[in-house]
């Protein structure tokens, strides 16, 4: 399928930029492709996707359940590549892995990186396989059984180099305004029956971005850490930069 929309880099404004890398390159295994000032540039070898962390040992950390960023998603090109770096990350014992989903269209892990930035690591199924109807998907929450993903790899690894960014998930403050910004960018809303949150994406997925009003409109204070930007490219559309309804830098490129 040849996509309308890709997901294509996200930046985080981090205090502790040591241990950002030690968590993001290290562990996870993505690489330090340019550095310049106090900003840093991660990616994997397959180059599908970037992630930029600015250096601001000053900023606030930003409290949890607060506007903005709830997880961003990386998707996983097969069920033997999530298993292996959830093997990873329990040979390195990394502490803040907080769950895992089986959502139907998806298998999910999640956790958060060292500053409480929420990280889910995921692989789809195949879409014959999806709940639902049409351009509806039925998406639910069921436990996922750890050990037999883990028997998919038998060897620990980072991140597989085909990973993308594969959803963006926000707290809002109201879903039908986020739902007017980003069907303006050209998606649809895939399921608003999940409890406080809706889903939209283009092209037929699942989700592309999910919004959800879990926070209940607690704000964090300015120029915390977290999400400060993130990057999207739309077949078609010129570039341009825009302001998503949290405020937060949404940049539009050319597909």
């Amino acid at each position: 399928m040849n996509p309308t929309l890709k997901l294509s880099g996200l930046t985080l404004r981090v205090r502790n930029l040591e241990a950002q890398l030690a968590f993001y390159r290290d562990l996870l295994g993505m690489q330090a492709v340019s550095q310049e000032g106090n900003r840093t540039d991660l990616a994997l070898s397959g180059g599908e996707f970037t992630l930029r962390l600015v250096h601001v040992p000053s900023a606030p950390l930003r409290p949890q359940s607060t506007l903005g960023l709830y997880h961003f998603a990386l998707l996983l090109p097969s069920r033997p590549a999530l298993a292996a770096v959830f093997r990873r990350l329990l040979e390195g014992e990394y502490p803040n892995f907080q769950g895992a989903s089986d959502h139907g269209v998806s298998e999910a892990l999640y956790l958060a990186d060292p500053e409480g930035n929420g990280i889910e690591l995921y692989r789809d199924r195949p879409r014959a396989q999806w709940p639902g109807q049409g351009q509806k998907v039925e998406m639910y929450t069921r436990p996922l059984d750890l050990e037999q993903l883990l028997a998919e790899a038998p060897h620990s690894t980072g991140l597989d180099a085909q990973t993308t960014f594969g959803h963006i998930h926000l707290h809002v403050a109201d879903l039908d305004q986020a739902e007017q910004f980003f069907t303006g960018l050209g998606m649809q809303v895939t399921q608003r029956d999940y409890p406080g949150a809706r889903f939209l994406a283009a092209d037929g997925y699942h989700h592309h971005v999910g919004s959800n009003l879990w926070a209940r409109g607690r704000t964090a204070p300015p120029e915390s850490t977290g999400l400060s930007e993130y990057r999207l490219a739309i077949r078609d559309r010129p570039s341009q930069s825009l302001s998503d309804p949290n405020g937060i830098t949404v940049h539009v490129d050319r597909l």
